[in-house]
């Protein structure tokens, strides 16, 4: 470990000699020395800085940012104010680090060192020579007024876009810090604190304003209210007289529509009273034409009986000539059976002969029975010897077949232990659970919901990127930012709106959400191809790293450009300057840094920084690689001993269907043989049985011409009856038709007085039907009459109660109608 600078001399004459002198020309405050000992790519490194010093430049690597970053941190500054890194152990090179500013002082130079310990992230602090803790050195620091945290005032190279991006009034306080005295920032304050308190002043004012304005026009409306209730207490009068002369008008309007019905009803009941006695004469003409319809009705009735005997006397002999007719066939059809009774003896005789013959040829044909014993013995032996080989197998299958089940257990065994090495996102989600748990609850919350989403939702970035090779993760952590990575991917809108109401307003869940574009740019290709860069010692683009889907891709595409940003090796960090030169890329990434290039505003240079790449946490889980080869190459192993012992499996089959076909065969041909002895005899039955059945057929002899002779005989005396039965039905037909005649009569005769009839019943009903009109019409103007009589009675009670009057007191003036009174109205109803 190198000496402290801590106890060399304090007033750096050692350091420094033959400049003492030199520091009487400096301006107060200025740098006088720097000093660095193992400090970022420096074992020492000393500088001494002019009276003015205000920038430092020089090409990459010349060691522009070490300087930088040992007079941040030696006065006090923290790595923050840097902009690379948060804590010391991104500065040091073998372990610590001593870091000694000199700054001139009138009254004696005051030397400030710091002793950083990496190891506990804690640092020791010197003032000239002596210990001092943090405070002290801060206050030393503010006397000469340097502000390290200020931007106008220290600008660190990666600290430009934060200083690009302070508005104009961060501009104006950053400066009075910085080149005012401090009571300028000071007065600046009170100044906008008077000035807010003026605008509230303001405000209050404004608003007893508007509450005087809207006070007078409250006033003004409640006047309007007041004249309002006057003109309703005036409504209010007006009704109540006009409802103690309702009912006076009322009963007027009923006593009159009482002494229009009552004339009605008179003039009624005197054109009832007139079709009654028109009625009479259609009734006598009606009961005349009935009583001669009856009489006529009466000699058809008798007619109809006549006829109707007389037809039942034709049916019956109908029938008995259907009978006849019927015994003739039955003699006919008795000759045809014996016909064909003797035509299919004929054919029997005909056919027994036949197949005795094409049996006895079939017995001749049979071979002798002594010559098949042998064939059958042969056989059984063959037989037998199938049966063992098929026991062998079979043996042998179940073996196998035993072996191969083992092997299936094994074979699932390694593949859930493949799986177990391939299934990242298990282990991903459960550190997300340990570093973002709102962000794991609301994954667990999508799980569950995914069917309330119109389009595709991804979960965080983090779970859904699959990086190819672990060793390349810490290349996609470090160019995504951390907000993004624990992300959710949306393709719509309107999906992302009701996601984050409902897990960040309802559940409180602290999450983050991006909308993939509309624009499909995943596939986008780079601006150059990686083969036109393998020369600087790139092998590919950040995109070809990993796989994602196609919204994640997108959105990675379109904000962080990765299928832009190539990924080299470490040649190409050491040929850095040139690649940065000739590509005019604007991100690089090499083996262990990162590398962002901007075109300078004030120069239109090229200015580079770089950055140490961090391990990856989230996207690389530690799997042996050996172990999931050598459970690869098993599982492999047992898939071609599988396929080995289904190969052997399937002969074993084919040899046991040529047995089994084999074995079949045999036992057919073993079968035939045994049904050739069984045939003989069956056949030798059936011949002498068919000889019995033919020689009683031949016997059985039919006598045709004989049946036939008395077949004739006997429809000859059966024509001879049915002569008879014709002359009779034919005198029966004629009395018929001579009592239907006198009926037609007859019904034409009924037919004219029933015509007759109906006109004056028709005539009869239609003044019946008038009648009962006008004596509904008389009841129902009756029934109104008493009921607006009711009425009326009603009314005037109720009328003269609602003005108070009594039996014989007038009307008043003022609840007469234009109708003249009548407060004795009774004479009317008598």
């Amino acid at each position: 470990m190198a000496t402290p600078l801590g106890k060399r001399k304090a007033d750096g004459s050692k350091m420094l000699p033959g400049r003492q002198e030199q520091y009487k020309q400096y301006v107060e405050g200025a740098i006088v020395r720097i000093k660095m000992e193992n400090f970022l790519t420096y074992d020492m490194c000393e500088v001494f800085p002019g009276p003015h010093l205000n920038m430092i430049v020089g090409a990459n690597g010349t060691g522009k940012s070490s300087i930088v970053c040992a007079i941040c941190l030696g006065l006090a500054g923290k790595p923050s104010f840097i902009g690379r890194a948060d804590k010391y152990v991104f500065f040091d090179k073998h372990n610590c680090l001593f870091s000694w500013i000199t700054r001139y002082r009138a009254s004696g130079n005051l030397i400030i060192l710091r002793e950083i310990q990496v190891s506990n992230n804690q640092s020791t602090w010197y003032i000239n020579g002596k210990s001092a803790s943090l405070k002290m050195v801060e206050e030393q620091v503010a006397s000469l007024n340097i502000q390290v945290g200020n931007l106008c005032q220290f600008l660190p190279q990666d600290k430009v876009g934060e200083f690009a991006k302070l508005s104009k009034i961060e501009l104006l306080e950053a400066t009075e810090k910085s080149i005012g005295p401090p009571e300028m920032y000071n007065y600046h304050s009170e100044l906008k604190n008077f000035r807010k308190n003026e605008k509230e002043l303001e405000d209050a004012c404004k608003s007893k304003e508007e509450f005087l304005e809207k006070s007078k026009q409250r006033n003004e409306r409640y006047k309007q209210d007041v004249e309002r209730y006057y003109e309703r207490k005036r409504h209010l009068d007006k009704i109540e007289m006009l409802e103690r002369k309702r009912p006076w008008v009322e009963y007027e309007n009923v006593r009159q529509q009482y002494e229009e019905i009552r004339k009605v009803r008179d003039q009624l009941k005197e054109e009832l009273k007139q079709k009654q006695e028109s009625q009479a004469p259609l009734n006598q003409k009606l009961q005349q034409y009935d009583k001669q319809h009856k009489q006529i009705d009466g000699r058809i009735k008798e007619k109809v009986l006549e006829i109707r005997e007389t037809s039942q006397k034709c049916k019956q002999k109908q029938e008995v000539l259907e009978r006849k007719d019927k015994e003739i066939d039955d003699v006919q059809q008795n000759l045809r059976m014996r016909k064909d009774e003797e035509l299919d003896r004929q054919k029997r005789i005909y056919n027994i002969r036949k197949m005795i013959e094409d049996w006895q040829n079939e017995l001749k044909s049979m071979a002798n029975q002594d010559s098949l014993q042998p064939e059958i013995d042969s056989i059984g032996t063959e037989l037998h010897h199938i049966q063992n080989e098929k026991s062998n197998i079979e043996n042998e299958l179940s073996d196998i077949r035993m072996e191969k089940q083992n092997l299936e257990r094994e074979k699932r065994d390694k593949s859930n232990r493949i799986k177990q090495f391939d299934n990242l996102l298990n282990l991903k989600e459960e550190k997300l659970q340990k570093r973002f748990a709102d962000t794991y609850n609301a994954v667990v919350w999508l799980r569950e919901n995914r069917e309330r989403f119109k389009k595709r939702v991804c979960l965080p970035i983090m779970l859904e990127i699959n990086v190819k090779n672990h060793q390349h993760a810490k290349y996609v952590e470090n160019h995504i930012s951390m907000n993004d990575m624990r992300a959710f991917v949306f393709e719509s809108q309107e999906d992302m709106d009701a996601f984050l109401k409902e897990v960040r307003d309802n559940r409180r869940l602290r999450v983050n959400a991006v909308c993939s574009p509309q624009e499909y740019v995943a596939d986008k290709n780079p601006s150059k191809p990686i083969a036109e860069l393998q020369h600087y010692g790139f092998f590919s683009y950040l995109r070809e790293l990993f796989d994602a889907p196609h919204p994640v891709m997108n959105y990675l595409v379109s904000q962080y450009m990765v299928h832009n940003v190539p990924v080299g090796t470490e040649k190409t960090r050491h040929m850095i300057e040139r690649v940065i030169k000739e590509t005019g890329l604007r991100q690089i990434y090499t083996a262990e840094e990162r590398y962002v290039t901007k075109v300078s505003a004030y120069s239109n240079n090229v200015i580079s920084s770089n950055v140490s790449l961090k391990a990856a946490q989230f996207l690389t889980v530690a799997v042996d690689p050996e172990e999931r080869r050598q459970a690869v190459e098993q599982y492999k192993e047992i898939e071609r001993r599988c396929t080995l012992l289904d190969a052997r499996i399937g002969e074993l089959i084919n040899k046991q269907k040529t047995l089994d076909k084999k074995d079949n065969d045999l036992r057919l041909r073993k079968k035939e043989i045994l049904d050739m002895k069984t045939k003989k005899r069956q056949l030798e039955q059936k011949i002498s049985t068919k000889y019995d059945s033919l020689k009683q057929l031949e016997q059985e002899n039919i006598n045709l011409e004989e049946a036939e002779q008395r077949a004739n005989s006997k429809i000859r005396e059966i024509n001879v009856h049915k002569k008879k039965i014709v002359v009779e039905l034919t005198e029966f037909i004629k009395n018929c038709m001579l009592l239907n005649k006198e009926k037609v009569d007859l019904s034409l005769e009924n037919m004219t007085i029933q015509w007759m009839k109906n006109k004056i019943d028709y005539e009869y009903k239609e003044a019946t039907s008038r009648l009962k009109e006008l004596e509904s019409k008389f009841s129902a103007a009756d029934e109104q009459k008493r009921n607006l009589l009711e009425t009326c009675k009603g009314l005037l009670r109720k009328a003269r109660q609602a003005c108070n009057l009594g039996q014989n007191d007038e009307v008043p003036q003022g609840f007469q109608t234009n109708t003249p009174f009548s407060l004795n109205f009774l004479h009317y109803f008598r």
